[in-house]
């Protein structure tokens, strides 16, 4: 199985699964019809399955074409778009022929409220809830959900392949490292970034191992992350939901 990057916009990535020998394809979050057809006409594929993770317009503008163009079942929330013919919940599994293992779907609130990724082993499809070095902003739901969302991230292998639906690794790089400036691992990682971008590579996907190491929205439990945001915010912060909280205004007002 491959995974494929189609950028869209300034900075999103449409990401289209093909499995070996095969010339029907899953794709991920199209929000602009136009790139995904590019590909699969030069590489003379059609569309299995549409997945959603969330009503965003820039997650779904392309769908509605997609589906006249190749007749194809869509996945997503259920009031993500009007083109949504099978309903995903969290908890739910189901086969794919593109995959090795039954798909299981994640609801991730925070970003949005109806926000749900997609996995199998090893590949997580997490929209805009977790970013490399980062995460969505929380425009529909509360730092404890995000957080609780997060948790579920947290508790997969190492080795889960990370593809998120934007390039924002640098910028996020940058904010990272002054949460913790003294992160060794974020340092190098940040220098990896730099060259890849330098070069206008992708920096995804990222490791569940990596994103563990670099990124203080999952690392909102540890100590220089917790007291670098008391330090912002000018308050004591109690839980891991109000660490989150604090880290995500500081990110928004950056």
């Amino acid at each position: 199985m491959r995974v494929v990057p189609v950028p869209a916009f300034n900075d999103n990535y449409i990401w289209i699964v093909q499995a070996p020998q095969n010339s029907q394809v899953v794709v991920v979050d199209p929000g602009d019809h136009q790139p995904v057809m590019a590909w699969l006409q030069q590489h003379q594929c059609s569309i299995a399955e549409i997945w959603i993770t969330h009503h965003h317009a820039d997650h779904t503008g392309g769908v509605a074409e997609l589906v006249e163009a190749y007749d194809c079942p869509v996945r997503g929330p259920k009031d993500a778009c009007p083109d949504i013919t099978h309903v995903q919940q969290d908890g739910d599994r189901f086969v794919s022929d593109l995959f090795n293992a039954p798909v299981q779907v994640l609801s991730c609130p925070g970003h949005t409220l109806d926000h749900i990724a997609y996995y199998s082993a090893p590949s997580l499809f997490c929209g805009d809830t977790l970013f490399s070095a980062g995460c969505g902003r929380m425009f529909e739901g509360t730092a404890e959900q995000f957080v609780t969302s997060l948790q579920k991230f947290r508790e997969l292998p190492g080795e889960t392949q990370v593809y998120c639906a934007h390039e924002y690794t640098q910028a996020n790089v940058a904010f990272a490292q002054k949460v913790e400036p003294n992160n060794t691992f974020l340092q190098h990682f940040a220098q990896r970034v730099e060259q890849q971008r330098q070069q206008q590579q992708t920096t995804l996907p990222s490791t569940m191992a990596v994103e563990m190491t670099v990124n203080p929205f999952l690392r909102f439990d540890q100590p220089a992350v917790k007291q670098s945001a008391e330090q912002h915010s000018g308050r004591s912060l109690s839980s891991n939901a109000e660490v989150f909280a604090a880290i995500r205004q500081w990110k928004d007002n950056n």
